[in-house]
């Protein structure tokens, strides 16, 4: 753990550095509070060892600006002090220090003390990665990695209302998998899987930073594409529908198949009072591209 350690007095501060040192801490030192604090700026700690009494900015002081500042993980902060009554300690746990040590202190209890801090900070990482965990799957779909359709819809209403207040463009292609019934019928369901998460990956690498791209119900997919008008927007469908089409999935017998997909597009200028009318239109072209033919690409037509 790479600890700041705040001490003005030199030997003590030398001291507790060898005794985090020999327990595998990597330490920083300050030799006062504002010196600890200009380094917290610019560096932010998960973890400071700082005495109570100093110039400039004492011990307590440095907490403060630390639990003010919001830094974006958790700070554990020990406090030392030669001040031992009960007056001081809950001054200083209500300072914001997470735990109080007083002078002179035990060298055990000390890395103790320290280890109880680091697994405190563990928990608090395992628990913001779980939180991450559950953001990324209420907002993704589980197979293909892609936003669900619930977090595509949203980005979409959004978009759309930019385009209606800043009166640009914004392109909706909605394509879906031809004749995909027959991929689970002929190859089964692992194959059927293996296609959707290919075509996720196809879709995914041909985006700009602010298009997105989401699963929007079994084999169908939309992407959402601001500022690009239907010209744009139908060329991007076409290189997507030939890329389809010269994708390879290897079957385990060392044999290759090959899906099409029919492509339909739309675009926001004005003529659509919701977002709902612009993806019914979008739908409205790839029925289209259905019905004469498949493997194509359809776009609106009022």
């Amino acid at each position: 753990m790479k600890i700041l350690l705040v001490e003005d007095e030199n030997i003590s501060r030398q001291m507790v550095k060898k005794i985090l040192q020999k327990a595998g801490h990597e330490v920083v030192e300050a030799e006062d509070g504002q010196a600890a604090w200009n380094l917290f700026q610019s560096e932010p700690f998960q973890f400071v060892i700082t005495d109570w009494m100093m110039p400039q900015l004492d011990g307590p002081g440095l907490i403060q600006c630390i639990r003010s500042s919001s830094p974006k993980s958790y700070t554990y902060i020990i406090l030392l002090t030669a001040m031992d009554d009960k007056d001081n300690v809950v001054s200083g746990l209500e300072s914001g220090a997470d735990e109080y040590l007083t002078k002179p202190f035990n060298n055990r209890e000390l890395i103790a003390r320290v280890a109880s801090g680091v697994r405190i900070l563990d928990l608090e990482e395992q628990l913001i990665e779980a939180r991450h965990q559950m953001e990324k799957l209420a907002m993704h779909d589980g197979l293909t990695g892609l936003f669900n359709r619930r977090a595509i819809e949203e980005y979409a209403e959004a978009e759309f209302n930019q385009t209606r207040r800043k009166d640009r463009t914004l392109s909706i292609i909605l394509l879906d998998i031809d004749h995909f019934k027959n991929v689970n019928d002929l190859y089964g369901h692992k194959f059927g899987d293996h296609t959707l998460q290919l075509m996720g990956r196809l879709l995914l690498g041909d985006l700009r930073n602010y298009d997105r791209v989401g699963r929007w119900g079994g084999e169908e997919f939309i992407l959402i594409l601001p500022e690009t008008n239907l010209q744009d927007a139908v060329m991007i469908a076409e290189r997507l529908r030939s890329r389809t089409a010269d994708l390879k999935i290897h079957l385990d017998d060392g044999k290759r198949f090959s899906v099409q997909i029919s492509v339909g597009v739309a675009c926001a200028s004005g003529q659509f009072a919701n977002l709902a009318k612009l993806i019914d239109a979008a739908d409205q072209a790839l029925y289209r591209a259905k019905q004469t033919g498949r493997n194509r690409v359809c776009s609106f037509e009022p």
